[in-house]
This record gives structure tokens, C-alpha cells and sequence, in this order.
């Protein structure tokens, strides 16, 4: 979990989402995305997963580490019939 902070940031980015936003969509506090995006403080799992579900309903992909790169978020590849 250690990118997971950047990659909220990148996905909020992505979504044009304030972190207030994110805490409304999500039913986190303020102040725990607050402090999970300075660095301040290590989610929990739980907290971990519900942040990524909100954010992938709301239209981002998490991208996992692999051979030809690092973590990433992206935006959702949409369907030509949307």
C-alpha cells in the first residue's frame, strides 16, 4: 500500500474530485483522506477498499505493479455505446 496515497491523488486528479468530494462519495471522513494523502497516516484494509470502490464506481482504474511498470491509475475505458 505503500503507492496507494499517490494513487488516490492521481485518481481524484483523473475524476476531478476534491478531497471533500471523495469523503462524500465514499462515506470516509475528511479527515482520514486528508491525512492518508500527506502521508500522515497508514489506511486500514477496510478503509483501503472502500476508497478504491468508490473511486472505480465512479469511473477510474487501478493499475497493479507489473513487469513493464510501476502502479497507475487510469479513467475507464468506456463503451462506444455511452
Amino acid at each position: 500500500m505503500k503507492n496507494f496515497p499517490s494513487q488516490v491523488r492521481a485518481a481524484r486528479g483523473l475524476l476531478n474530485l476534491t478531497q471533500q468530494g471523495l469523503a462524500e462519495i465514499s462515506q470516509v471522513s475528511l479527515r482520514t483522506i486528508v491525512q492518508l494523502e500527506q502521508g500522515d497516516k497508514e489506511p486500514s484494509r477496510s478503509i483501503a477498499q472502500t476508497l478504491k470502490l468508490s473511486l472505480e464506481a465512479a469511473g477510474v482504474e487501478f493499475i497493479p505493479e507489473n513487469g513493464d511498470g510501476g502502479v497507475g491509475v487510469r479513467l475507464k475505458k468506456t463503451s462506444s455505446a455511452e
